[in-house]
């Protein structure tokens, strides 16, 4: 399978210690994709060696990340390690764009977490991704996505990155009109890495300008959590 590596975090899973994998290739263009070197490259691993990773973690890990790029482009790989981690009694946090709906409703039973880009309303996509040869609606299969993600009753995390120049507030807060989850997570756009280098002219959003956006969200959704740089992940009350 393609990958771009792995890592231990205290991070990537909230209240556990993972192996993050980070699968390479992704169908999306996101100008702000902060792994473009994922999006088309990565290296040849056997799926037996990324098994040995985690067995060789599992004594000071609680659970698997499973990111990337985009994770389910090797869903038959990925169905493999998961299958690994849940006969180890390890957890599993998926974090995917959602593309393929179909192959997610085949693997959720597996999966403990499950985090869902959403970045932008679901019939907005066009204003993140610019024109694009998909087959089918990215947006709509997001939605598909969430909906496939309830169903199961799985721990759903649908999150955002807030990018001042592709999204505005109000496009936030029609995200959160329309998202059903555990918890929305608004993300700090970040200029250092992007996969568009027109983007490293955008300034970051601040904390208090998410904070304000997080404000207005509050009463749409369960839980709100924002992530900067200044302060990493908070929970909005």
């Amino acid at each position: 399978m393609r990958t771009g590596g792995t890592l231990i975090s205290s991070i990537e899973f909230p209240g556990k210690m993972s192996l993050v994998i980070f699968t390479a290739g992704c169908m999306l263009t996101c100008p702000y994709c902060h792994n473009p070197d994922l999006i088309e490259g990565g290296e040849e691993t056997a799926t037996s060696s990324i098994i040995q990773r985690i067995k060789d973690a599992s004594d000071f890990v609680d659970g698997v990340v499973i990111t990337g790029g985009e994770p389910l482009i090797q869903d038959g790989e990925i169905l493999k390690i998961m299958e690994y981690c849940k006969e180890s009694g390890l957890k599993v946090k998926l974090e995917t764009n959602g593309y393929y709906p179909e192959r997610l409703e085949k693997l959720i039973k597996l999966v403990d977490y499950v985090s869902l880009d959403v970045k932008a309303p679901f019939d907005k996509y066009q204003k993140i991704l610019g024109e694009c040869s998909l087959k089918r609606d990215p947006g709509e299969c997001a939605r598909r996505s969430m909906e496939v993600c309830l169903k199961a009753g799985v721990y759903l995390e649908c999150r955002t990155t807030y990018v001042p120049e592709l999204l505005d507030p109000e496009d936030v807060l029609e995200i959160a009109g329309s998202i059903k989850c555990d918890v929305y997570t608004i993300q700090q756009f970040r200029n250092k890495v992007v996969a568009d280098a027109r983007l490293k002219a955008v300034s970051n959003p601040s904390r208090e300008e998410l904070l304000a956006i997080a404000e207005t969200v509050k009463p749409l959704v369960k839980r709100v959590k924002l992530v900067t740089s200044e302060f990493g992940s908070e929970f909005i009350k």
